[in-house]
């Protein structure tokens, strides 16, 4: 078996189009967070989703879904936003690009929280996230989130599926499931707890409080019976596709997550 130095030499020695993924030196013996963490590498055979390490500006594409968000059309009609923007437009019901702590409310209940929850999540969201986005250096007393500058929300500590400007980073949620789930295409939240471990940055208390809150809001959505959150349920709430689905399941009273209702579909 080739030595980690030796394939290293190799890829340096090689163009970027002759490199293949048994030539890339993704982790070192000496280092076993390396080994313990394994990144997603492409296979040499599978080209349906290429340049991983490219941001996408407004589709959330993975390894399984290399058209994003195809149901209903979602990536064609939300062609002209963000990835991230995508994410916040289930909470902007008038689509007027700004939420208002209403706005933001009336949609965390619609995705089944409580009152109490739902004020919660108005009070973490809108006390941190809406002056960065405010088009003025003076606060908002309302504690208004524009929506065209909910880039300036991205806060460290977390996954890197966004980018600084809102885009989606493939190879960064792929890493999630390589690193963090074994390559499964589900998330416990035993992962997940390894993941916020894994992904925090020194001294940056408001990037691990917001990455907790996030995964945790995300658990209480899809609150999977077999305690896995699937993939595509995850890239979802990402392009913020999944938002309206859940809504509308829970207006039924049906599961949440796609996993749950084909669950729910076997035992009929």
């Amino acid at each position: 078996m080739d030595s980690p130095q030796r394939l290293l030499d190799e890829t340096r020695g090689s163009s970027v189009d002759d490199v293949t993924a048994d030539q890339v030196v993704s982790y070192i013996p000496s280092v076993p967070v390396t080994l313990e963490r394994k990144p997603f590498i492409q296979p040499d055979q599978d080209q349906t989703l290429t340049h991983t390490g490219t941001p996408r500006a407004n589709i959330a594409l993975t390894h399984e879904s290399p058209n994003g968000t195809t149901k209903d059309d979602w990536a064609e009609r939300h062609r002209d936003q963000t990835v991230l923007q995508q994410h916040c437009d289930f909470f902007d019901s008038d689509h007027d690009g700004i939420i208002f702590p209403i706005d933001t409310f009336h949609g965390f209940h619609k995705l089944g929280f409580g009152i109490l929850l739902s004020l919660l999540a108005v009070f973490i969201i809108h006390s941190n996230f809406s002056y960065p986005t405010l088009p003025t250096w003076i606060p908002d007393p309302f504690f208004r989130i524009y929506v065209r500058n909910i880039h300036k929300d991205k806060h460290g500590s977390d996954s890197g599926t966004y980018d600084t400007e809102g885009r989606f980073v493939p190879q960064k949620f792929e890493d999630m499931f390589s690193k963090y789930a074994d390559g499964k295409d589900s998330l416990t939240i035993w992962d997940v707890w390894k993941l916020l471990k894994g992904q925090r940055s020194i001294a940056d208390p408001i990037g691990w409080g917001g990455a907790f809150f996030e995964w945790l809001a995300t658990y209480i959505m899809l609150w999977p019976e077999d305690g896995r959150m699937k993939k595509d349920d995850i890239r979802g709430i990402y392009d913020g596709s999944i938002f309206y689905t859940i809504a509308a399941r829970r207006a039924k009273n049906e599961p949440a997550s796609s996993g749950d209702v084909a669950r729910m579909k076997r035992h009929q």
